[in-house]
């Protein structure tokens, strides 16, 4: 038999380029036929001039510990394995997969923070940000040379001319104070023997841009622009040349005069200062550097991939808007900037403001509020110039486009306008179809929305003066999101910051990173929902990803969140005081007062409650600590009886008779009698009834409706609930027209206005959390265990949909179900990976389980659908 180990990966890195764990957990996946099993394994890895072999018995393939000595700070190794069978057939060994580690300890850094030393007006938009440059030797012999770079604010690198690596808005945003990201570059190719040049743009960025909404606030983080950068060489004789930013550099301003996240990016091409990073250019008018300082401690790699641009894409349409501005339309909400091809007169000014909607036929601002989102740039008079901003991005679909020298509708069909499309790298991981165009768009819909919003922190909204890591969004969209791309790596890093920013008595931020804000965020307050991402989403990415690494990082973060609500209920075990969003946004909430829902806020605050010291039980017991493991269990079942005699009637009837209160009882098993669990159910699907199949939930209970109707057995009424069309629903955003989530289920009204709520963005995913049930119900693909080491394929039928199928590159392999009604049967294809076994439960049949490979099954067609 044929049995194909693929090649190692390392932890949940895409690029094991200057990793920063001195012990890689290893990954594996295996092609085999038929009923193989992994038995064994061998572990061969080089180092250096010395190979070692690890062997290892039993099943494992996925984060398998480091079987070596701990790497060393910039070492580099080769790693490959082989398995054995449970027949004892042996494979061939994989292909080698290259690992290098990144700068370990802190005193391995010299480089210290280095950019302009003019005055600047801290306080202003305006100010110019400056270029950074230095030249330096090689010598003959390199074998190899590596960049370490990061900054206060953002950078571009460039080498003799060059462009160093293709990442956007780099080092990202982490919580500066104590963490700043670096990547590392492979660098070699730049360098020549003899003269060679350094130089680098900087930008304002989240560090000392300005953020936050009502006017936001500037150098939250420090008021300088400051490259971090360390260049080694690596010659044949074993030395090593290092240069690395110091008083020595020089300093210039460039031709940005200004740039922004909100605000967008102004450039003059006449400012440019050719051959800058070259060796050779005259920069005795530059300045000396001023040298700042950063701690090196605080220096770190990163645990998943930069912000790349992923996709590029063209205008659909161009027209003269009534007042007579040209407008383009590239066919999609996105997030990124607009990259131009033009020829003109020098001094000549072409702008861009970008917008995510269309009113009256213009482009509509008035939801980005005090975000500026537009774009200059001034010809140098070159026969043909292109220009993409470098430090700045936009949430758009239209752009309106002034001073274009020519025709526009002539230039975009040459293609020299492109709108191109950037997030974290993320590995794409998961697909939907159905037999439904509008579903179809739907689940599409979801996912362009997480590309928006996955630039580098999980944000709330792309495109106004805010684009924060809102922790409630991205603990509802968790799952969603695990399914779609692997973001295990992404998501790891950021909940380190949420523990970061964490208060010491467990209050979990709104938002991390946290900046200041005006009005009820400020000082910061627990939260239901909110607070509680520090329990429910290590456990999101455990079940997903099978990763008992993040539950025991996270496990502190999780304990003092539950223990800090334990001591506000107090011995009622109810959460019944404080400030809390609850069901926010509601559809019949107030367009100004968003979190006054239908649901008793604080019978909301109580189920989460009981919800995370449920998950930091389970925690506890993956991690054996036994003894936190039953007092945990212990406070989740107190605080779901108290919940239960306070909110729950004897007839099953929840005191708050809402949607979003019936969701989370059952959803979180907080009704402890089997009557009122029944009783409730049936409640919950008068309710969706009654209301027309149209949403009656908020950021709370949307995620959580549809799988409440379903454990109930009302997954007919769930159907009707997704396939409704009136507002408010998930296909009213579609046949208006929408091409993301939006933030409100009305952001757009029927006669196609924009909401006049302040708080108005059409690209936010939580309310798009319901992918996940359409994954694990609609499809029916579903983690049995975690990482997908036992797969749950489980479809259930419904509304009026023919067909179905969903696909997951889990850490094994690609696990896939496809489901058809054919001639009055339910016909299912599945495909399971090696290495994991499955459990089939089709309506109306016994479960069956079975291992790896292809399979169709046949049973009658559910009578219902």
């Amino acid at each position: 038999m044929t049995v194909i180990p693929s090649a190692p990966t390392f932890e949940h890195h895409r690029e094991p380029l200057g990793i920063g764990e001195p012990r890689p957990r290893l990954s594996w996946r295996t092609t085999a036929p038929g009923s193989w099993s992994q038995d064994a394994y061998e572990i061969e890895v080089e180092r250096g001039d010395d190979t070692s072999s690890f062997p290892g018995i039993g099943d494992a393939q996925v984060l398998v510990p480091w079987p070596d000595q701990p790497l060393k700070s910039r070492e580099r190794a080769r790693v490959r394995v082989r398995v054995t069978g449970a027949d004892g057939s042996v494979s061939e060994w994989s292909e080698w997969a290259p690992l290098e580690a990144g700068l370990l300890d802190p005193d391995d850094w010299t480089a210290a923070p280095v950019g302009g030393a003019w005055p600047e007006d801290r306080d202003s938009d305006d100010r110019r940000p400056s270029l950074v440059r230095r030249e330096f030797e090689v010598r003959e012999g390199l074998v190899a040379a590596r960049l370490y770079a990061s900054a206060h604010g953002l950078y571009e690198v460039e080498l003799n001319g060059r462009r160093v690596g293709d990442d956007a808005m780099s080092p990202g945003w982490t919580v500066y104070p104590k963490r700043l990201r670096y990547y590392t570059y492979d660098v070699t190719g730049h360098l020549t023997s003899g003269g060679n040049a350094a130089g680098a743009w900087l930008g304002d960025g989240w560090y000392r841009g300005r953020l936050g909404w009502r006017g936001g606030f500037r150098n939250l983080f420090g008021d300088d622009l400051s490259l971090i950068a360390q260049l080694e060489l690596h010659y044949a004789d074993g030395t090593i040349d290092t240069i690395a930013t110091d008083e020595s550099w020089r300093a210039s301003v460039g031709p940005i005069l200004r740039t922004g996240n909100y605000d967008g990016e102004d450039y003059d091409a006449r400012e440019e200062l050719p051959g800058w990073s070259s060796p050779g250019f005259d920069d005795s008018a530059w300045t000396p550097v001023a040298l700042r300082h950063r701690d090196p401690a605080t220096l770190a790699a990163p645990t998943g991939p930069p912000v790349r641009c992923t996709e590029e894409l063209l205008p659909v349409d161009v027209w003269t808007s009534p007042t007579g501005r040209t407008v383009l339309d590239f066919g999609q909400n996105l997030v990124g900037r607009i990259r131009i091809r033009v020829s003109g007169p020098a001094g000549h000014t072409i702008a861009f403001r970008t917008a995510e909607v269309i009113q009256n036929g213009d482009i509509y601002t008035r939801p980005l509020r005090d975000a500026r989102s537009a774009d200059s740039y001034t010809l140098a008079g070159r026969e043909v110039e292109e220009w993409e901003p470098r430090f700045t991005f936009h949430g758009f679909r239209y752009a309106e486009v002034t001073g274009w020298p020519g025709d526009v509708a002539e230039a975009v069909a040459a293609g020299a306008v492109i709108a191109r499309v950037y997030h974290t790298d993320l590995e794409r991981t998961g697909w939907f179809e159905s037999s439904d165009p509008l579903v179809n768009r739907l689940h599409d819909n979801v996912v362009w929305g997480m590309r928006g919003n996955f630039l580098d922190i999980p944000t709330d909204c792309p495109q106004r003066d805010e684009r924060v890591g809102w922790t409630g969004d991205l603990q509802v969209f968790a799952p969603t999101a695990s399914f779609l791309y692997d973001v295990s790596g992404m998501l790891t890093g950021w909940l380190t910051d949420v523990a970061l920013e964490q208060l010491p008595d467990g209050t979990v931020p709104w938002y991390v990173p946290v900046i200041p804000a005006h009005h009820m965020w400020t000082p910061i307050r627990p939260g239901a929902a909110w607070g509680d991402v520090a329990a429910f989403t290590p456990w999101t990415l455990y079940e997903r990803f099978g990763d008992t690494g993040v539950l025991a990082a996270q496990f502190d973060s999780a304990r003092r969140w539950v223990d800090l609500v334990a001591g506000i209920a107090g011995p009622s075990r109810l959460w019944n005081t404080g400030f809390q969003l609850g069901d926010w946004l509601d559809p019949d909430a107030p367009p100004q007062d968003p979190a006054d829902a239908k649901t008793d806020r604080y019978l909301v605050a109580t189920a989460y409650f009981a919800a995370s010291a449920r998950r930091v039980a389970w925690m506890a017991d993956v991690l054996g600590r036994r003894d936190e493991a039953r007092r945990y269990a212990a406070l989740a079942d107190e605080v779901r009886d108290a919940f239960a005699a306070e909110y729950v009637l004897p007839d099953g009837r929840m005191t708050s008779d809402a949607q979003t209160a019936y969701a989370l009882a059952i959803a979180f098993d907080l009704i402890p009698d089997r009557r009122r669990r029944t009783a409730a159910g049936r409640r919950l699907a008068e309710l969706v009834a009654a209301a027309g199949n149209r949403i009656s939930t908020g950021f709370v209970g949307t995620p959580l409706v549809s799988d409440a109707l379903t454990r109930s057995g009302a997954v007919d009424t769930a159907y009707d609930l997704l396939l409704e069309r009136e507002c408010p629903s998930w296909l009213y955003q579609v046949e208006q027209g929408a091409t993301t989530i939006w933030e409100r289920w009305d952001s757009m009204l029927p006669d196609g206005t924009v909401n006049p709520g302040t708080m108005t963005s059409f690209n936010h995913y939580a309310l798009g959390a319901v992918a996940d049930w359409l994954h694990r119900v609609v499809a029916g693909l579903a983690p049995a265990e975690p990482g997908y080491r036992r797969i749950r394929f489980a479809p259930q039928p419904g509304g009026g949909l023919t067909w179905a199928n969903a696909r997951h590159r889990t850490p094994y392999g690609d696990a896939a179900i496809e489901w058809r009604l054919v001639d009055g049967e339910l016909v299912v294809e599945t495909e399971v990976p090696t290495g994991t076994r499955a459990i089939l439960e089709l309506p109306g049949a016994r479960a069956e389980e079975f291992g790896p490979g292809r399979r169709t099954h046949r049973v009658p067609a559910p009578v219902t659908v």
